[in-house]
């Protein structure tokens, strides 16, 4: 077995290393916004989401309703906001609902 060398790092740092060494932090950042979307918007809109998408701090939203898609494009900036207070950092800039 190889021996390592340890120099009593703690989990939380050995993670944020891990994943900054593997570039994992677009991919969790992809996953965490689905997951605060769910958590903001409830179950209302949840049921009219078919697909959500984090591309270049931009968020894509599709929605099969027409009439919730008009009434969150009027709170769109307090949407994004909501969204970046949630995860901590500003992942999103942009968002589009489709």
């Amino acid at each position: 077995m190889a021996r390592r060398n340890n120099d009593n790092q703690s989990l939380q740092d050995a993670l944020k290393q891990f994943v900054s060494t593997n570039n994992l932090q677009s991919g969790l950042d992809k996953v965490n916004v689905r997951e605060a979307w769910a958590k903001l918007m409830g179950n209302g809109v949840n049921n009219y989401t078919t697909a959500i998408e984090l591309k270049n701090e931009t968020l894509y939203v599709q929605l099969n309703s027409s009439v919730l898609r008009e009434e969150l494009s009027y709170g769109k900036e307090k949407i994004i906001t909501m969204l970046n207070e949630s995860l901590g950092k500003d992942v999103v800039s942009k968002l589009v609902l489709r």
